[in-house]
């Protein structure tokens, strides 16, 4: 199913879904009128009381798409379009007014409605010198706002709400000779929409929205046709699909993660409405690094879905944790990225849920790792900061993200590029962590087919690169207890990017340094220099069929085993006895 059917198609499962021709709004202020026209009461603030003063979403008259120029929302617009004034310095918006109070006057003409009517009174008596004149708030310019009758403020009817105005609008919507085309989504011949309305709420796109489809350049089409009629999609197909695109991107919507650049939607599709949201419940809780699932209220239903959760990390089957969603539940995932107006589809997948569970199964078997990290289950996000510079979202590389967890649903080849990315991140830092690690080892074992790449240290483990990883990381340990841990700059610090890649380089001078920091460790603690020099002659043994222990250089694949032997053999020495005491102060 394409991306606009299978959206149009989410829509009518929304739980409170706006009518056609309405669209939910953020409205940040009230003014509430006398039937004559006057104002009733200072504006009442609707935003939420919190740290953001968040403006309330509200289902009202489809907001124009203002591509170019100016065009007015009905009942409803900022305050630059209703009232005439603004927050920004040096503009006056004085068209932007008059163009509203221009369409109320022309619509409204005949109303006789005692709301509408109150409205063109307040429009023709109105001047924005009055806003300071009554002592309105600062914070009201440049917020969306609605209309009431007083008389109907405190049952919260507006005045897009009554009756008359609902009739009115279903009036204007369907005006105009609108040509007709068959609905690239529905097959049924309708009334084309020539321009669909923005999509809000992605990460880095632009605050008024962007647009997926959209002509608006003579490049764009074809055969003298003009906007929409290029891609020909009825009205009430472009409503549901956005409509139910706008509200999956809403914050806290339960349908939304953000992964690296992408603003990431997922939507389930069953006979039963509550499968579907079962499945997208799990889903959620598959990038979080928590046993709660996001988007869930706590009580009942969080535990049922957090304990389902924890049993598929565990590895057991969806058939056994929820038999109800392994068949019958399709499931669609829509990954959006920012390009100045428009938007770009980092990816779309679709498959049935079962499959994705399974799918995200094999990724977490991919990434296990001993020690594991301390987060337990990270975040894909986290995974994706180890590639950034800083570890800063926004120097994730660009569609690193979106073909990364493409790779992951669909249990493909992960990005090559991923390879080279970390690698490059553990020579400029040196930070050899356990996300990072395991990024490497699932990149072995799925893109490079080494299957039997080890999940703790493996001593007699036949590669080099592993070998090396685990030596380099016991001359660390060598030079770390000759010198009391006072170490200003380790050989990590200063070799770890020559020693990973070219050997040859590095390995002669550390064997070197490394008799120095044994003779000195052997006056200290005697018991722990034949420890070390025991483990070096292990490490010894397992090179020693091959004449050439330290390559010129190594490949991608052999860095990324350098970096995983040395993660294991390091974190052995943190290992602790029984008794608790560290492995290295027994060993004497």
């Amino acid at each position: 199913m394409s991306i606009l059917a299978s959206l149009a198609k989410a829509y009518q499962r929304l739980p409170d879904a706006p009518p056609f021709g309405f669209s939910s709004e953020k409205i940040g202020f009230l003014i509430s009128l006398n039937e004559d026209g006057t104002v009733a009461c200072p504006p009442v603030d609707l935003r939420q009381n919190d740290k953001k003063r968040t403006p309330r979403q509200m289902f009202v008259p489809q907001a124009i798409k203002r591509t170019s120029g100016v065009a007015a929302n009905f009942l409803w617009d900022k305050t630059a379009y209703v009232l005439g004034v603004t927050a920004a310095e040096g503009k006056s918006p004085t068209r932007e007014h008059a163009a509203f109070v221009e369409r109320h006057l022309r619509d409204l003409e005949s109303a006789t409605d005692a709301g509408l009517k109150a409205l063109i009174i307040f429009l023709k008596t109105w001047s924005p010198r009055r806003f300071d004149e009554f002592g309105w708030p600062e914070e009201m310019k440049d917020q969306n706002v609605v209309f009431c009758l007083e008389a109907d403020r405190r049952a919260n009817i507006w005045l897009h709400d009554r009756p008359a105005a609902k009739a009115l609008w279903s009036r204007l919507s369907s005006e105009g000779n609108k040509p007709e085309a068959v609905c690239l989504i529905s097959g049924v011949r309708a009334p084309v929409a020539r321009l669909h309305p923005a999509i809000k709420n992605v990460w880095g796109a632009q605050s008024s929205g962007a647009s997926i489809v959209s002509f608006n350049l003579d490049a764009f089409s074809s055969y003298g046709h003009e906007q929409g009629d290029n891609a020909p999609v009825s009205e009430t197909a472009t409503f549901a699909y956005t409509t139910a695109l706008n509200r999956f991107l809403e914050k806290d919507s339960g349908h939304r993660i953000q992964i690296g650049d992408a603003s990431v939607v997922f939507w389930a599709d069953a006979s039963d409405a509550n499968k579907a949201a079962a499945a997208e419940n799990i889903f959620a809780g598959f990038w979080d690094d928590s046993d709660e699932p996001l988007g869930v209220d706590e009580g009942t239903q969080a535990k049922i879905v957090g304990a389902r959760l924890k049993q598929i990390r565990n590895g057991e089957p969806l058939r056994d944790v929820a038999p109800e969603l392994a068949e019958g539940v399709r499931f669609y995932i829509l990954a959006l990225a920012p390009n100045a107006a428009r938007l770009s589809i980092r990816f779309y997948f679709e498959d049935d849920f079962g499959a994705i569970a399974a799918n995200y199964q094999r990724f977490l078997a991919d990434l296990r790792i001993e020690p594991p990290p301390r987060d337990g289950y990270p975040a894909l996000w986290k995974y994706l900061a180890e590639t950034a510079v800083l570890k800063k979202r926004e120097n994730v590389p660009p569609n690193l993200a979106g073909e990364w967890m493409r790779a992951i649903l669909g249990g493909t080849r992960y990005p090559q590029t991923l390879l080279a990315t970390v690698l490059m991140r553990l020579r400029a830092d040196k930070d050899v962590n356990a996300q990072r690690v395991a990024i490497l080892k699932a990149l072995l074992i799925r893109n490079n087919n080494r299957k039997d790449t080890p999940v703790a240290l493996t001593p007699d483990y036949p590669s080099k690169g592993y070998q090396l990883g685990r030596l380099f990381a016991v001359y660390e340990r060598i030079q770390a207890d000759a010198l009391g841990g006072k170490v200003n700059a380790t050989i990590t610090d200063k070799f770890y990017g020559s020693a990973s890649a070219q050997p040859r380089k590095v390995f002669g001078l550390l064997a070197s340094n490394s008799k120095h920091h044994l003779s000195k460790l052997g006056k200290q603690s005697p018991g722990r220099r034949v420890q070390l020099e025991k483990l070096l002659s292990e490490i010894q043994e397992q090179m020693s069929p091959d004449n050439d222990p330290f390559p010129v250089a190594f490949s991608a694949e052999d860095q990324a085993l350098f970096g995983l032997g040395y993660y294991h053999q390091r974190n052995e020495f943190f290992k602790s006895t029984k008794n608790g005491t560290p492995v290295e102060e027994t060993a004497q």
